[in-house]
């Protein structure tokens, strides 16, 4: 019998990237007009589309294998749940913020705050920690309007904090870091035949990850000036050397950072490197 895994992704603006991904990794997501049971060009995986929100509590349950969800989903519900692999997408913190101005501790000593927020659990457990009286109220999205009307704080994402400050909202203390992050249930990656099917997935997404934070440099060297060239050259090991045909030198390639490629180009071509080529790669699998 053919082992399947449930594998469950988020809605909204996280399922574009991830659907990216998995195409990238050879595992197409087919979505039908408003469907939420797309297919995966590998039968093997059965997926679902559902709210990040819900996934971890889900994959908890049992209801499915493996999910892609926030950091600041897991922490929010509190779910008992392996995290695999932080794919880095949608970096934010999870700030609380209020009116330019306000004190909310001299505040709170008046009267309970107003508290905002989508996430309730979290929240919570920093208004204990602060000493802080308060009620929560739950929104749903665009909580930094709230204040300061019909809130006196709020606790929300931010990646730049700009809308907050577009609203007139000071950041007083982040509660978490959070970016995505691939789940499982805790059966699923006990059991041999789906945890060997998890670490596929997850081999393939390494390997597009790793990819993408690399270019493969090929050039061409004279045999002088090839000892300092690879003195200069990072690579994964080492870079590659062959000889040229007719002994006029070597060629040398070696997949490089992506970032120091601005700063490696000019360093090389003053060294000698002739011939050079950037090229992208798709995988690394190290």
């Amino acid at each position: 019998m053919t082992t399947t895994l449930k594998f469950v992704l988020p809605k909204g603006r996280m399922f574009e990237r991830i659907r990216t991904l998995l195409a990238d990794c050879g595992l197409d997501i087919v979505v039908p007009d408003r469907a939420y049971r797309p297919t995966c060009r590998d039968p093997r995986l059965q997926v679902k589309i559902m709210k990040a929100q819900n996934i971890p509590t889900l994959i908890e349950m049992g209801s499915h294998d493996l999910g892609i969800t926030g950091a600041d989903w897991v922490q929010e519900t509190g779910a008992d749940v392996e995290t695999l692999l932080d794919l880095g997408f949608d970096p934010v913190r999870i700030v609380a913020a209020a009116p330019v101005g306000v004190d909310v501790h001299a505040l709170a000593k008046e009267r309970p705050l107003r508290v905002a927020t989508e996430y309730e659990r979290l929240t919570e457990r920093w208004l204990q920690a602060q000493g802080l009286r308060a009620r929560i109220l739950r929104s749903h999205g665009a909580t930094e309007v709230f204040p300061p009307e019909d809130a006196d704080l709020i606790v929300d994402n931010t990646a730049t904090g700009t809308t907050l400050r577009e609203n007139g909202l000071q950041i007083l203390d982040t509660l978490l870091r959070s970016s995505t992050r691939v789940v499982a249930s805790r059966e699923a990656t006990a059991d041999p035949e789906r945890r060997a099917l998890i670490d596929e997935v997850l081999l393939l997404m390494r390997a597009v990850l790793e990819g993408r934070g690399r270019v493969l440099l090929e050039m061409n060297i004279s045999a002088e000036g090839l000892e300092a060239l690879i003195g200069k050259l990072p690579a994964m090991k080492s870079p590659t050397v062959a000889r040229l045909y007719g002994d006029s030198g070597f060629a040398v390639k070696a997949a490089v950072p992506r970032e120091d490629v601005a700063r490696l180009l000019p360093e090389l071509r003053r060294l000698g490197a002739t011939d050079i080529l950037e090229t992208s790669i798709r995988k690394v699998i190290s």
